[in-house]
C-alpha cells in the first residue's frame, strides 16, 4: 500500500512540476497609452537579440544551447529571418519553397522544423520576431504582391495559435521601394492573424514611421540606426541622424497616433564600422551600451542587441564569415556587450519603465554627439545617462524635487556607488567616477522625497 501511495505521489509531483514548467506566454500587445508593450497585464521590456540565420544554420541541439544562453542573459525576444533567400533550406537541407516560388511553401521538413523552433522558444519564455522574407528578394523582383498575399496568409494561418510570435515586415529595406508588396504582407498578416503584433524592419538610418506610421497593420515602430560612424554617412538628408539614434526615437515619440518604438538594429558588436570594410575598427560593447541607453532613455519600449558572429551563426570552415567574422558563434554569445544588456533591463524594471518619460529639458548642458546626455523622469526618480563620463548639470528651474538618495549606476556591471552633488545658484552638478573618455558611461540615479 505504501509503495502505491509513493508511486501516486510521484506521479502527482511530476504532473505539478510539468505544469509549472510549461510556458504560459501570452501574445504581446500595445499598452493603453501606446508607449510600451505588454504581455498579458504585465509591462514587457523588449530586449532582443538578432539571430537572423538560425533557421538555416542551427540544429535543434544548437538552438537549445543558443536559446538557453540568451534566456540566461536576460533576452526575451529573438529576431529571425524565415526566408533569407528563395532557395532557403534548413540545417538539414530541406527546401522551404517549391521551385523558389514564395507562393508555394514546400510541405516538407522545413516548416516542421520552424514549428519545433517556435516551440523550443516558447518553452524558454522567448518570443520570436520573424521576418517573412528578406527585402533583397523583393528588390530583385522575385516577389510580387499576389505571391506575397498567398505567402502571408500561409504564415498567418500556420502560426496564429502560437503565443510567442511577432511579425517583422520588411527586412533591411526602405518602405518607399516595393511599397505594394510590404502593404500586402502587412495587411494580410493582420487580417488572418490579428492577435500578433506587426512592425517593419527598415534600411539603415531609416525608420518605419516614415512610410507606415498611419497604417492600421503597423502596431509599433522600428528604426535601424545602422553600422556607420558619423563621418561614414555619404547620403546627407534631414532624417539621417548618424549615430544619434536617440533622434529617431525622438521623432517617433512625437507622432500621432502614439505607437511604441525601438532601435531594431544598431551597430553590432564585433562588426566593422561602416559594415563592409573589414580593415575598419570594430564596434565594441561600449558603443552598444551607448545605443541602448540613448534610445531607451529617449522613450524606446526596449532595445535590440546584435553580434556579428552570432547573427549569422558563423562556424569556422577555413574562411571568414560575412563582414569579416572569425569567432565561432558558440564563443561570441559570451561577448561583453551581450552580458551587459541585462543591466539595462534590470534598471528599467526596477524603476518601472512604463511610468518613466523622457525629459532632457532638466539637463542644463545636453551636449552633442558623444557628449550627448539624456534623461528619464519618474514619479519619484530622475535618471540621466552620460556616455563619456562628462559631468551632469541639472537645471533646478526645470526640476525642483528634493533628493533623497543619489547614486551612480554602472552599465558595465550593474553595481552602484554614492553620488555627491555640487550645488550652484540654479543647478546641481554631479561628477561621474573616472576621467572623461568615450565608454566611461554612467547613469545618475536620483530618488526623490515624496
Amino acid at each position: 500500500m505504501n509503495r502505491i501511495i509513493l508511486i501516486i505521489f510521484g506521479i502527482l509531483v511530476g504532473f505539478v512540476c510539468q505544469s509549472q514548467s510549461k510556458s504560459e506566454l501570452l501574445p504581446l500587445k500595445v499598452s493603453g497609452n501606446g508607449r510600451y508593450l505588454m504581455a498579458g497585464n504585465q509591462p514587457f521590456f523588449w530586449l532582443a537579440d538578432t539571430g537572423w540565420l538560425l533557421f538555416e544554420k542551427l540544429s535543434p541541439e544548437e538552438t537549445v544551447k543558443y536559446f538557453d544562453d540568451r534566456k540566461q542573459k536576460g533576452f526575451n525576444v529573438i529576431q529571425i529571418m524565415i526566408l533569407h533567400s528563395l532557395s532557403q533550406t534548413s540545417y538539414k537541407g530541406d527546401s522551404a519553397l517549391i521551385a523558389k516560388d514564395i507562393a508555394r511553401p514546400n510541405p516538407s521538413g522545413y516548416w516542421n522544423y520552424l514549428d519545433e523552433v517556435v516551440h523550443l522558444a516558447e518553452e524558454r519564455g522567448l518570443y520570436l520576431a520573424m521576418v517573412p522574407v528578406w527585402g533583397s528578394n523583393v528588390k530583385a523582383g522575385l516577389v510580387n504582391s499576389t505571391q506575397a498575399a498567398k505567402y502571408a496568409e500561409f504564415l498567418a494561418r500556420r502560426f496564429s495559435n502560437k503565443p510567442n510570435i511577432v511579425w517583422l515586415n520588411g527586412g533591411d529595406f526602405r518602405g518607399s521601394d516595393s511599397t505594394k508588396v510590404w502593404q500586402t504582407i502587412g495587411e494580410t498578416l493582420k487580417r488572418f492573424d490579428p492577435e500578433h503584433l506587426i512592425t517593419f524592419h527598415p534600411f539603415g538610418r531609416t525608420q518605419s514611421s516614415t512610410w507606415f506610421h498611419n497604417e492600421s497593420w503597423l502596431d509599433f515602430n522600428m528604426f535601424q540606426s545602422g553600422h556607420r560612424r558619423y563621418d561614414q554617412d555619404t547620403v546627407k538628408t534631414e532624417t539621417c541622424y548618424g549615430e544619434d539614434n536617440w533622434r529617431y526615437l525622438e521623432t517617433d515619440y512625437l507622432k500621432t497616433p502614439v505607437k511604441p518604438s525601438l532601435d531594431g538594429e544598431p551597430s553590432y558588436e564585433g562588426i566593422p564600422q561602416g559594415l563592409h570594410d573589414t580593415l575598419q575598427p570594430k564596434w565594441t560593447a561600449d558603443d552598444i551600451r551607448r545605443y541602448a541607453y540613448w534610445s531607451v532613455f529617449s522613450g524606446a519600449c526596449g532595445f535590440t542587441y546584435g553580434n556579428n558572429a552570432v547573427m549569422q551563426f558563423y562556424k569556422p570552415d577555413g574562411k571568414p564569415g560575412a563582414y569579416g567574422a572569425r569567432q565561432p558563434w558558440s564563443e561570441a554569445i559570451n561577448a561583453l556587450g551581450a552580458q551587459q544588456m541585462i543591466h539595462l533591463k534590470k534598471l528599467m524594471q526596477e524603476y518601472r519603465f512604463e511610468k518613466l518619460t523622457p525629459n532632457n529639458a532638466v539637463i542644463a548642458e545636453q551636449g552633442e554627439r558623444y557628449n550627448h546626455q539624456t534623461a528619464l523622469v519618474g514619479e519619484n526618480c530622475l535618471m540621466i545617462y552620460t556616455w563619456n563620463g562628462r559631468p551632469i548639470k541639472i537645471d533646478q528651474s526645470k526640476w525642483k524635487n528634493k533628493v533623497k538618495q543619489a547614486r551612480w549606476y554602472d552599465p558595465r556591471n550593474g553595481n552602484s556607488s554614492a553620488a555627491d552633488a555640487i550645488s550652484g545658484p540654479s543647478y546641481l552638478e554631479f561628477d561621474p567616477p573616472g576621467m572623461v573618455s568615450n565608454g566611461n558611461d554612467w547613469v545618475l540615479v536620483l530618488e526623490t522625497k515624496k
